[in-house]
């Protein structure tokens, strides 16, 4: 599928270099894009040039893709990254704005949409709007997984692969097409000794330290006071729905549809379909 190229561009934010992808005009109506966990900008590269009218950009949040990895000191919480995206959205100037995010990125903009209702005007959700509630008292336990992994994965060297090609079949064997799998890994890549290693953060695959309760993630779903479009893969999220039918009960202004594919659909076959989708939603 041929698309027009992205624009790059880069903020420095609390002390962190954030890397980003950009289409469209400055001045249209602005989208923000919010990637998954272990993915990067670059998720968005086949479905941002089809959103024609609205000017774009696409983050590499801290610790993926280009993007800077945090200090030793500090983690990756989910709402560790929105200090950075609240500085990025103050660099563009955007008072109001529409977010779209996937996977891990559609939690962070629930949450984000969540604690400013007033300057997101429409949101969009892929595959995801919320983490797995924990009960409280499952706390301790939580935290003793996070003092494990912490110290553990500060240590832990990436993996080289001696050629992209290599590289890139790990992502193929996630379940990612050979096309999407190339976007994303290309851009997670850098040289080193031996071949190329991931610039991926490994301590975002330890525990987090804590995780939301139910009452959390219901208040956070009823300050989504926007309208709000949940769109779940038929072989992704979409194949096991409670959270999302829960959702709907709680969400004030809630659209859930299905979409064919799996958890990246929108870098599927199906992208032509989940673009007029959300651009259809956003142009009311």
């Amino acid at each position: 599928m041929s698309t027009p190229g992205p624009n790059s561009r880069h903020w420095e934010i609390n002390g962190l270099r954030l890397e980003g992808l950009c289409w469209g005009e400055p001045g249209s109506e602005p989208v923000l894009c919010l990637h998954g966990w272990l993915d990067n900008a670059a998720s968005f590269s086949l479905l941002a040039p089809l959103l024609t009218g609205f000017h774009v950009v696409a983050l590499d949040l801290s610790g993926h893709g280009q993007s800077a990895r945090r200090s030793a000191d500090a983690g990756y919480q989910i709402w560790d990254d929105l200090p950075e995206i609240m500085g990025v959205l103050d660099e563009l100037g955007w008072d109001q704005f529409s977010l779209l995010g996937h996977s891990r990125g559609a939690i962070i903009s629930s949450m984000l949409a969540s604690t400013l209702p007033q300057r997101v005007r429409r949101l969009v959700l892929l595959d995801a709007i919320s983490p797995p509630p924990v009960d409280e008292a499952e706390f301790p336990l939580q935290m003793a997984k996070f003092l494990q992994d912490k110290p553990r994965l500060l240590r832990r060297k990436t993996r080289v692969f001696a050629t992209i090609e290599e590289a890139v079949a790990s992502r193929v064997d996630n379940g990612l097409s050979e096309d999407s799998a190339r976007l994303l890994a290309e851009r997670n890549l850098r040289p080193c000794s031996g071949g190329y290693t991931w610039t991926t953060d490994p301590r975002l695959r330890g525990a987090s330290a804590v995780k939301l309760t139910e009452g959390q993630i219901r208040a956070v779903w009823e300050a989504l006071t926007m309208p709000t479009l949940l769109l779940m893969a038929e072989r992704g999220a979409g194949a096991h729905p409670e959270v999302a039918l829960t959702a709907q009960r709680h969400v004030p202004d809630l659209t859930l549809e299905k979409m064919p594919g799996g958890h990246h659909f929108h870098m599927e076959g199906c992208v032509t379909e989940v673009a007029q989708r959300v651009r259809r939603f956003l142009q009311v």
